[in-house]
């Protein structure tokens, strides 16, 4: 592991979260056991892992537990070729807000969309059309909306929303409380205006994804590393979005084939040393 050096003090442990993708191979009770059991506290839950059981009963599930849930992953594609397949699409997001009132989950974080061919200014469009036309639900739940940016890399076929910038633009254009952004570092460590697009976000910061990237990446989705693995500087990152108020979880949201291949309870042992030293 890399050491980070900017002086920013570790996080409190009870900001803990760790998705349920991280630890992929488990099952949602499993993994509300193993969590419990290594004593992290709070859970993003992905909606595969809400399938086998539904929501109301991993709802019933989640609170038996105590943990705290942060987010519900994940809503959004809705760029689509056709009239049909957008309205799909908000059918969609419209079931994940429901979902995650049912399990507690006060956020959906939206990986916004994109579709080969389409070009992206449409896209873009699109993306605001579909998170406006859910708005009116998401407010009425009592949930809240995320546009998470991903990284370049992904703005062909995943996700057209690329820089906090655009995320910041259409959370402004939308002007509703309920939208708001989320910052994940694995996707915008690169960009030379973070710092001042995290200001220019303000409370407006729904949620923080924290891992690294790998030098050299092996695989440009499943080969996140844990934090300090890689050369993202997120304490510094993490300390531009507190100086905005934000004091919510930190995420821990790993893609990695080789850390999926660990025993599970290893890997939260690891991820808890790597948030107290690298976080």
């Amino acid at each position: 592991m890399t050491t980070q050096t900017d002086g920013t003090t570790p996080p409190d442990m009870r900001r803990l979260c760790v998705h349920t993708m991280t630890v992929k191979r488990w099952s949602l009770a499993e993994a509300i056991e193993g969590f419990t059991a290594a004593g992290i506290p709070g859970i993003t839950v992905w909606r595969q892992h809400l399938e086998p059981q539904g929501s109301d009963v991993s709802g019933r599930m989640l609170r038996d537990s105590g943990l705290r849930v942060a987010s519900l992953c994940r809503g959004g594609f809705f760029p689509a070729l056709t009239a049909a397949d957008r309205a799909k699409a908000i059918g969609d997001n419209l079931r994940a807000i429901d979902e995650a009132a049912a399990i507690g989950a006060p956020l959906v974080v939206l990986v916004s969309g994109a579709v080969p061919g389409l070009p992206l200014d449409e896209a873009r469009r699109q993306i605001t059309d579909g998170i406006a036309a859910v708005v009116p639900h998401a407010e009425a739940a009592g949930v809240r909306l995320g546009i998470e940016p991903l990284h370049p890399m992904y703005a062909g076929d995943r996700c057209a929303i690329n820089t906090l910038r655009q995320a910041n633009d259409i959370a402004e254009s939308l002007a509703t409380p309920v939208v708001g952004v989320t910052v994940d570092v694995y996707h915008l460590w690169w960009d030379p205006d973070l710092e001042s697009e995290i200001r220019r976000a303000g409370p407006r910061i729904l949620s923080f994804h924290v891992c690294d990237w790998r030098c050299p990446t092996r695989d440009l989705l499943n080969d996140r590393g844990l934090m300090g693995e890689g050369c993202i500087p997120v304490r510094r990152i993490r300390r531009w979005v507190e100086e905005t108020g934000y004091d919510g979880a930190i995420e821990v949201e790993i893609f990695s084939d080789e850390l999926w291949a660990e025993d599970p309870r290893v890997l939260l042992d690891r991820i808890k040393t790597a948030y107290r030293e690298f976080v």
